[in-house]
């Protein structure tokens, strides 16, 4: 499993953040690195939360491929019709990021251009993925997981990203209270936590 180091730090730290590629985002990152071929330079990206929806935004937007509007879907829409036309004026690419489920435009010169941009979607992640997203958010967090964990925790873990966030924060603090090493009574009770009382169990 590939990931891509974004050229930004978190302040007070040396370490850049890192998007983990895999099956719910590969098709989205291969399409981010060839925006001359998008319908009228204009994309769209989708996805669930704490999916890294911005942090592509940011790679894209540093690596001078184009320019990115975050949030774009709570933006004022005579605003953002005003910003793509001026980004057809100026030949260059424009990428715009929702956060809503269903986007509503209520503007139609804007709902007409935008219908015709190249919509991109971040999905569920698969078992490989996940596990690089277990790993990556605990060495961010300087947690040693132990031997196990992963084979422990893949098959329990719900897949979404927000949720295998919490689980590892939740794996980190319960460890840290009870200054133990992460093992398999805390990858057990931090499922728990974050999934209810049966996920610890299963399997």
């Amino acid at each position: 499993m590939s990931q891509i180091a974004l050229p930004l730090s978190h302040q007070g730290s040396s370490d850049p953040d890192r998007i983990v590629i895999g099956s719910a985002n590969a098709a989205v990152i291969d399409a981010l690195q060839k925006p001359d071929s998008w319908p009228y330079k204009t994309a769209i990206l989708a996805g669930e939360e704490r999916s890294g929806k911005s942090l592509l935004g940011k790679w894209f937007e540093s690596s001078g491929m184009g320019d990115v509007i975050d949030g774009a879907d709570a933006m004022d829409e005579t605003e953002l019709f005003h910003r793509w036309n001026r980004a057809q004026e100026d030949g260059r690419p424009l990428l715009l990021i929702s956060d809503a489920e269903q986007w509503d435009i209520k503007l139609p010169d804007l709902r007409s251009r935008l219908g015709a941009a190249l919509h991109l979607e971040i999905t569920t992640p698969d078992d490989e993925m996940l596990a690089s997203l277990i790993e990556t958010i605990a060495i961010q967090r300087g947690l040693a997981l132990g031997e196990g964990a992963l084979t422990y925790l893949v098959p329990r873990a719900e897949r979404s990203f927000a949720a295998i966030e919490r689980l590892v924060e939740t794996i980190d603090r319960l460890s840290l209270e009870r200054k133990a090493p992460a093992t398999q009574g805390i990858w057990r009770d931090a499922l728990e936590a974050v999934q209810g009382p049966e996920q610890g169990r299963l399997l």
